[in-house]
């Protein structure tokens, strides 16, 4: 069983566009409506894959009730956590060149006893010690930047293994206080976490190797186009394959990280898997999950130790 907590969470609204016009009158051929939120995606995709996971997240208001069934309608367990404030919509615009513009709403706020309640749930979980926890997305309004040091720190009560997939001051403060298995950022967040630019191969690992400094164990950055960095204490591994043209980029590094969290083997083969189900990602609409079927193992190349003195464009 893998738990996933997405602590803001959206009902995700799609339209396909030949060419986003700004401050035009745009007409859309095609729109999708999706259940919305990283850790949401992350257990999507593992239900496609056989694998047990439970959604715990905070609902309120008519959206929050229509996310709740639009779960139940694809077989992914939810524990929600009633608000007072409404679950948000966020707008995804997506171009037929694969450009993907994304306009994402706030947020519900949540009041202090509501934030209890949350972690609350999550304590309960926690305590049937599952195979892992994954915590991803931002934190909505109320909750404090502290929110993921306190996770972590129920997560290490019970041992259970924390994934933590987040950005700006919450992944700082997290990483700065440690106890993570595995952080998940791309190479820009990984970039303003250590406050310096990455341009080379050598720079991400030397960044992700400060992580793991900070008693993290494990670092996964994604790379958009060009793959995806694994970094342990041990050993470096990258993966990518050939260019794709994508129909759509978003949830493709949820689906990264299911891909990575359903697989055996190797850190190597592990990568490879991630990478693999990426790629299946950005070739679907919209936010849909790749199924089984879409995985292409053999399009994904594995290097070990690569080059540091590569650009990660010329990955």
């Amino acid at each position: 069983m893998i738990v996933t907590l997405t602590p803001n969470p959206s009902l995700d609204r799609a339209l396909e566009v030949d060419r986003l016009e700004v401050g035009e009158v745009n007409r859309a051929h095609g729109g999708h409506l999706h259940p919305g939120g990283k850790g949401i995606n992350v257990s999507r995709v593992l239900v496609r894959h056989g694998v047990p996971t439970l959604a715990v997240l905070p609902t309120g208001g008519a959206d929050g009730a229509r996310l709740v069934e639009m779960l139940a309608e694809i077989d992914v367990p939810t524990l929600a956590v009633p608000l007072a404030d409404q679950t948000r919509s966020n707008l995804t615009i997506v171009e037929s060149s694969g450009v993907t513009t994304k306009i994402n709403a706030p947020g519900p706020r949540l009041t202090p006893d509501e934030v209890d309640a949350l972690l609350a749930a999550l304590e309960t979980q926690l305590r049937t010690q599952p195979g892992a926890l994954v915590c991803a997305g931002s934190l909505p309004l109320g909750a404090p930047e502290t929110f993921f040091v306190q996770v972590a720190g129920l997560a290490a009560r019970y041992g259970v293994p924390f994934i933590l997939d987040t950005s700006g001051v919450p992944l700082t403060r997290a990483v700065r206080q440690g106890g993570l298995t595995l952080v998940k950022p791309n190479d820009e967040e990984l970039a303003e976490l250590v406050g310096r630019e990455l341009t080379t191969v050598g720079d991400v690992v030397d960044a992700a190797r400060e992580v793991i400094a900070a008693c993290t164990r494990a670092v996964l950055v994604s790379l958009g186009a060009h793959g995806a960095l694994l970094v342990l204490a041990d050993g470096v591994w990258w993966a990518g394959g050939p260019p794709l043209v994508p129909l759509s980029t978003v949830g493709a590094g949820d689906s990264t990280l299911a891909g990575f969290l359903t697989a055996d083997g190797s850190p190597g083969d592990r990568l490879r898997t991630a990478v693999a189900f990426g790629r299946a990602a950005v070739l679907l609409p919209g936010t849909a999950v790749p199924d089984p079927t879409d995985i292409d193992l053999d399009a994904v190349r594995v290097v070990e130790n690569p080059d540091p003195r590569l650009a990660l464009k010329e990955l």
